[in-house]
């Protein structure tokens, strides 16, 4: 029997030759493309130019959201149409391009908003309709009455001049002026020109790029680096004229840069193809598998054909898997099901099919080897693996045996972004997206449940660590100061805050060292001894309560599929608990968090933990590790031998425990001065 979905469709059977780790093939991508754009065209207005789903409104209004629903799906149709030579599923084509009659007429009673500042977000579907009608032209533009194409491009001339967010935005708009050049409609170079080479002011090397701001007031790295930051301009320079010199000069680099970011970023999707949980619009789901799927359009990758179909039909499968759409084939604002609390502001019913850039891959013709290769497995599939990422500021670990990966934060803020729309915690805890040490493949931060009917209880975040203030609750991490990212040790500072109140005289210095599925978390704390410390590991969720233990120094929990979190204390803390809630997670309604207090009597305190997540297939028992605390200067020997020192603090280079050239016994080491990374000797097993 061909696999069901949760609202009834149907796909074609699995083929477990070509595909043995998805089962999916083209075939798979073609049938989920039709049935989205068949399923969501049943909500299209009676002219065809807006699609009008039930749901929250976004803060850009209902008529902007309807234009959006419109434009992402349009968007889907061209990389379904264009990657079949012309063909669509029945009628929608013609009825896509009455739409855009309808929708660029401003005397039509459905016409779309006008670009401007009034509503910017229309430059985002703007976007969207100029790419789809770069890809369709054949079967749509050169077909569209002369006075239809006319109004199309007088309503894309509101771009210019529009003032907006510092980011990825300023990509929209190159990529509307280049389809407007393409037609010989008025355009403005200086304009795109300064929008590139802002978008240049972002790049911070390795493949990767800030989602705009300043890099001294906030680092904003997420998926958008893929979906956005490297899909936009390599689109443009595909689009733009072959003889202009500045697309010739642009185009290796870009392409240089997708092939340095594809390197790594396959490490980022678990056994499962879940991507990475961490970053905002997480409602664009497999859209993650984008960047994978240019890298093989533009031949600027690392990734052999099968990693790439592996990676992306993975993706695509999980979601479709856990049940994405609701009962009419509608795509969710959520994670699987519906899940408003990590929704953003600006996401209205349409905008989750920005998941659409998925199906770029359908540009790919048929008999390319990304449809015609066996899959190969993923890098979590193949071998226990910890790397670095100092661009962004992140630790990866991946764990063949659980098929798990794991993301130590401590460059990614997206701090001072509230246009971003980040989720409330209650003014304590950040956005959790960004402010988290740790997010993962399997598990989604803690968020306040607001609704109505949630069961309220005291905020207790995932992976935190906070200073719990008497009236004011506990305190947030939000402008992440790092200090290293190298091998396996990742070290930042923050100062705590309080619904936007910073305590100038208060600092938190965290370093992590990651053994496997464990990271060693050490917590240096400068702030008034009455302020007791919080300090936590995991958020884990199931449809059941997950089972929970405290005793002995360690505090775990545990899903009915095996997720298992785990947090032992080694030096700081006083009391462990697990706290339970429901709907503060978007990967189930009962959930877990282990956490410890610890109380303090001095003005400075050191707090260290092993804080582990491990699912079916690996072992949970937390390694047995030594640990001693003097001063500053953390000494800890794991199981296999592998011994740390980390060295915290500005007065470390005193300390006497690291101002000779050796320590006891043979082992030789550089001195440990502030800001370098500890030395980590790694064991015989």
């Amino acid at each position: 029997m061909p696999p069901t979905q949760e609202n009834g469709s149907q796909l074609p059977p699995e083929d477990r030759t070509l595909s043995p780790f998805t089962g999916y093939d083209r075939t798979h991508w073609l049938a989920l493309a039709d049935q989205l754009l068949t399923d969501v065209h049943r909500f299209a207005s009676p002219s065809g130019a807006r699609i009008v789903l039930p749901g929250r409104p976004s803060v850009s209004g209902t008529h902007s959201d309807q234009l959006e629903g419109f434009a992402r799906t349009f968007l889907l149709l061209a990389f379904r149409t264009a990657g079949c030579g012309g063909e669509a599923p029945a009628g929608l084509l013609q009825s896509y391009a009455e739409g855009i009659g309808a929708g660029a007429d401003p005397g039509h009673p459905e016409a779309w908003p006008s670009l401007d500042r009034a509503c910017r977000q229309t430059l985002v579907e703007a976007c969207s309709l100029a790419l789809g009608l770069h890809l369709t032209r054949p079967w749509l533009w050169e077909n569209l009455p002369s006075s239809v194409q006319e109004r199309t491009v007088e309503w894309f001339q509101g771009v210019w001049g529009l003032a907006i967010p510092d980011n990825n935005w300023h990509m929209f708009r190159v990529i509307v002026g280049e389809f407007l050049a393409s037609v010989g409609a008025p355009h403005d170079r200086v304009e795109m020109a300064a929008d590139l080479a802002r978008i240049e002011e972002f790049y911070v090397g390795d493949g990767w790029y800030r989602d705009g701001g300043h890099p001294h007031t906030a680092d904003n790295f997420d998926h958008y680096n893929g979906w956005a930051l490297h899909t936009y301009p390599l689109l443009w320079a595909l689009m733009a004229d072959p003889r202009t010199t500045d697309r010739a000069e642009r185009l290796p680099l870009f392409k240089a840069r997708l092939r340095r970011f594809l390197a790594d970023f396959a490490l980022f999707f678990g056994a499962d193809g879940a991507p990475m949980h961490q970053g905002r619009s997480l409602i664009y789901r497999f859209a993650s598998a984008t960047a994978p799927w240019l890298g093989a359009l533009a031949d600027a990758t690392p990734l052999s054909p099968g990693q790439t179909r592996r990676l992306a039909s993975g993706a695509l499968r999980h979601f479709t898997d856990h049940g994405f759409r609701d009962r009419n084939g509608i795509a969710t604002l959520g994670w699987y099901g519906p899940y408003p609390p990590m929704v953003q502001r600006y996401s209205g019913p349409g905008s989750p099919y920005w998941l659409s850039k998925a199906f770029l891959g359908l540009l790919l013709p048929a008999d390319h080897p990304c449809w015609t290769a066996p899959e190969e497995p993923l890098p979590v599939e193949r071998e226990d693996r910890i790397q670095a990422l100092p661009a962004p500021g992140f630790l990866l670990s991946a764990t063949r045996a659980d098929g798990i990966v794991r993301l130590i934060n401590h460059g990614s803020d997206n701090h001072g972004s509230d246009r971003y729309g980040g989720a409330s915690q209650g003014g304590t805890a950040g956005d959790p997206h960004y402010s988290r040490f740790a997010y993962s493949t399997t598990t989604g931060p803690y968020h306040v449940n607001t609704h109505p009917q949630a069961v309220h209880h005291r905020p207790q975040p995932d992976n935190h660590v906070a200073l719990n203030h008497p009236e004011l609750g506990l305190s947030g991490r939000a402008r992440i100061h790092r200090r290293h990212v190298h091998d396996r040790y990742a070290t930042s500072w923050h100062r705590p805050t309080w619904a936007g109140r910073t305590d100038a005289e208060a600092r938190i210095e965290t370093a992590s060292v990651l053994w496997g599925a464990w990271e060693l978390r050490a917590h240096l704390v400068d702030a008034p001894p009455h302020l007791p410390l919080y300090d936590s590991g995991w958020q884990i969720a199931g449809e059941r309560p997950p089972r929970v233990r405290s005793a002995d120094g360690r505090a775990t929990a545990v899903t009915d599929d095996g997720l298992t979190s785990s947090f032992v204390s080694l030096a700081g803390h006083t009391d462990l608990a697990v706290a339970t809630a429901e709907g503060t997670s978007a990967f189930g309604r009962h959930t877990a968090v282990p956490h410890a207090t610890g109380r303090r009597t001095t003005a400075r305190s050191v707090h260290v933990a092993l804080v582990g997540l491990t699912g079916r297939g690996a072992d949970p028992t937390p390694p047995t590790v030594r640990c001693t605390v003097n001063g500053t200067t953390i000494n800890t020997r794991f199981p296999d031998g592998t011994w740390v020192l980390l060295a915290l603090g500005e007065e470390v280079a005193q300390s006497p425990l690291v101002g000779g050239e050796r320590l006891a016994g043979p082992v030789r080491y550089a001195r440990v001065t502030p800001g370098q990374r500890p030395v980590i000797v790694p064991g015989t097993a």
